[in-house]
């Protein structure tokens, strides 16, 4: 639930970004002159420098929106720091053998690990975050074992 609320959160900062940004970038545009002469026409379509203008505005809102998205893709579930540590898995020379290859992302503290896949068939391939238990619950198990 926190990582969804953090995500909200982030884009709720872009948007009050964004919407406090607007005015001033309207009040700096130049006067709009457009091609034709109406009194019903709009300057967004008419005029190229207006219309250029707010164009490159809502692509730049665009493009801190995917970096929210990717930035978000790459954090832990649980503690919401970024993930660390990322190891190849797999080879594509022999994927018949070991399976097909992804990158291997992990939380610095343990809480789970995240599998993006190298290689997409179909489309867009899921990631797989696989949460793990305590972390120090499994090295006592493991250590238990050894003795």
């Amino acid at each position: 639930m926190k990582y969804w609320a953090y995500f909200v959160a982030k884009i709720t900062a872009i948007y009050l970004v964004l919407r406090g940004i607007w005015p001033l970038f309207k009040r700096l545009l130049p006067e709009p002159n457009p091609f034709l002469k109406a009194n019903d026409l709009q300057p967004m379509g008419h005029d190229l420098l207006y219309t250029s203008c707010v164009y490159g505005f809502w692509l730049a809102a665009a493009g801190l929106v995917y970096l929210a998205i990717w930035d978000q893709r790459l954090r832990c579930r649980t503690c919401l720091r970024r993930l660390r540590m990322p190891i190849s898995r797999g080879d594509f020379g022999r994927m018949l053998l070991i399976g097909r290859p992804h990158m291997e992302y992990i939380c610095a503290y343990g809480h789970g690990t995240l599998k993006v896949p190298e290689l997409q068939f179909a489309g867009k391939e899921p990631t797989n975050w696989d949460e793990h238990q305590d972390i120090w619950t499994e090295l006592e198990t493991l250590d238990s074992g050894k003795r």
